[in-house]
């Protein structure tokens, strides 16, 4: 899997590709989450437009990063799920757990709420 990021002085924003199967990256993006909440940045935006596959190592990435953003007062949004990721947020239920988004604009209209 590889991973991009930026972070704006309101959101973080990772875009991930590949297979999200936990890995040494799922260390790296907790990193990246706690670096962004010290920094005072509560909304992340996960793309997983280019994501192929997760499996529960890499849910549980997700989740950590959701839970540490909650625990501050934030939010984690997934962003473009392809059809294969988003089958698998239904079967898991966790697409009534994680803000499902197609946009960055979407995002900004919804944390300004």
């Amino acid at each position: 899997m590889t991973f991009e990021k930026e972070l704006t002085k309101d959101h973080l924003i990772i875009r991930l590709a590949g297979d999200l199967i936990g890995e040494d990256n799922g260390a790296n993006l907790l990193e990246i989450a706690n670096s962004a909440i010290q920094s005072q940045v509560l909304t992340c935006v996960i793309d997983i437009s280019k994501l192929r596959y997760i499996n529960s190592s890499g849910i549980g990435v997700l989740i950590t990063i959701l839970t540490k953003f909650r625990n501050k007062g934030g939010e984690v949004y997934l962003m473009k799920p392809s059809e294969n990721v988003q089958k698998l947020l239904v079967i898991t239920k966790l697409n009534a757990i994680f803000q499902i988004v197609q946009s960055e604009a979407e995002v900004t209209k919804l944390s300004k709420k």
